[in-house]
């Protein structure tokens, strides 16, 4: 009798207690995070930023001239004409006038602008046309084009697969605008919204692109795990270095408009953010991988199917961690030159806000990524091991898609 009950437990009682104890887990970090959104979902955002967001309108350059004048900053002036192709001004002309002193970026008749109208310089030539101002260069059509060849490469080699990656990223990309962004702007905590954004991307992209099997039930617990973890990081380290969040010129902007918005917040926030990607990916490819490795052999045991997978893991690693330092060391290329330079020492440069907030932002991530690999190929271990080998060959045949 005791033999029979040790069997009963061993097989689909042991199978369905453990599955059914990760997916209620997860049910109860998705329920939460639920609640939690709900809680800081924006109703109030207003209009606290109209006086740094310029409104603007379309314009194209047809004509430029160089010309004397008698500004005081040069003696050389440029007008920019152009031609109004929206807004209020609609098929007017006007000009932007500015100094020739290789500080406004270059532009070539032809160019689409956004402007706005402004008032005359004084100094300037008054040429009887309405006078504007560069906001910023049209990039619309160029973005587009670049998402549609990003896109017909994604479906091109993942297809179905690469086609839910590209759904699990525009919500990404709504959550993060219709929810996070609002909420901050709305008064939220920052770091809370992030965490609960996060946590709902992660959760949403890999049910999408993977399925709700249970690699996909290692890999979320594995992502929420280390992304709380992560946050933990962020929160410490960003009050031990003494980062305020200050460093970049729009945080002056968004105090002025906005003196209630935490600027540390929001960078413990955009570190939260920023580590989700690689977070997703790594344990993704975790989890793949042992169920890979169980399908292949089914007598592999939890030792070794940790064990070979940490292999695969280690390699990953050190590849991802190269990738987000390279990301952060792109992002804060001009205190790097100036560093390079000779102008800075090593401290002096590592003191800096700009980069020590790379660094910060770069360790934190890393740290949750290197930490995300060892808890989630354990977690995939044990789940693939209490899963029906004729399920654990499905999840293997799904592969992995690399889009999130």
């Amino acid at each position: 009798m005791l033999r029979l009950s040790r069997r009963c437990f061993n097989a689909p009682i042991s199978r369905l207690s453990l599955l059914g104890a990760a997916r209620a887990f997860i049910v109860v970090v998705a329920l939460g995070t639920v609640v939690a959104m709900a809680l800081m979902w924006p109703t109030n955002v207003g209009e606290k930023f109209s006086e740094v967001v310029q409104p603007s309108d379309k314009a194209t350059v047809t004509g430029i001239d160089d010309r004397p004048c008698g500004a005081t900053v040069s003696d050389r002036c440029v007008r920019v004409l152009i031609h109004v192709d929206s807004g209020s001004d609609d098929g007017s002309r006007g000009v932007i006038q500015w100094n020739a002193n290789g500080v406004d970026p270059p532009v070539h008749v032809g160019d689409k602008l956004r402007v706005a109208r402004a008032e005359e310089v004084p100094g300037y030539e008054q040429v009887g046309q309405n006078t504007y101002q560069l906001v910023d260069f049209q990039r619309g059509p160029a973005l587009i084009l670049l998402f549609v060849i990003f896109a017909v490469l994604v479906l091109l080699l993942s297809r179905l697969r690469g086609a839910l990656s590209l759904l699990g990223l525009g919500v990404s990309l709504v959550l993060i605008l219709v929810y996070i962004i609002p909420a901050i702007l709305d008064g939220e905590p920052p770091v809370a919204v992030a965490i609960s954004g996060s946590l709902a991307i992660g959760l949403i992209t890999i049910l999408l692109a993977h399925g709700r099997g249970p690699k996909s039930i290692a890999a979320m617990l594995g992502t929420s795990a280390s992304l709380l973890l992560t946050a933990l990081l962020a929160v410490i380290f960003t009050s031990a270095t003494r980062l305020t969040g200050l460093a970049g010129e729009e945080a002056f902007a968004l105090r002025l408009a906005d003196p209630s918005v935490s600027l540390q917040g929001l960078l413990i926030a955009g570190m939260i953010i920023g580590a989700l990607g690689v977070l997703d990916d790594v344990t993704v490819s975790q989890s793949s991988t042992v169920f890979a490795l169980r399908a292949a052999n089914p007598e592999l045991g939890f030792r070794e199917l940790f064990r070979r997978a940490m292999d695969v893991g280690r390699d990953h690693v050190a590849a991802t961690v190269n990738t987000l330092v390279l990301a952060y060391a792109g992002s804060s290329l001009p205190v790097l030159l100036i560093f390079a330079s000779g102008a800075l020492g090593a401290g002096d440069a590592l003191n800096l806000e700009l980069v020590s907030e790379q660094v910060v932002a770069t360790l934190v991530g890393s740290i949750g990524l290197i930490a995300a690999v060892p808890s989630t190929t354990a977690l995939a271990a044990l789940l693939a091991l209490h899963t029906p080998h004729a399920e654990v060959e499905r999840e293997a045949a799904h592969g992995h898609a690399h889009v999130h």
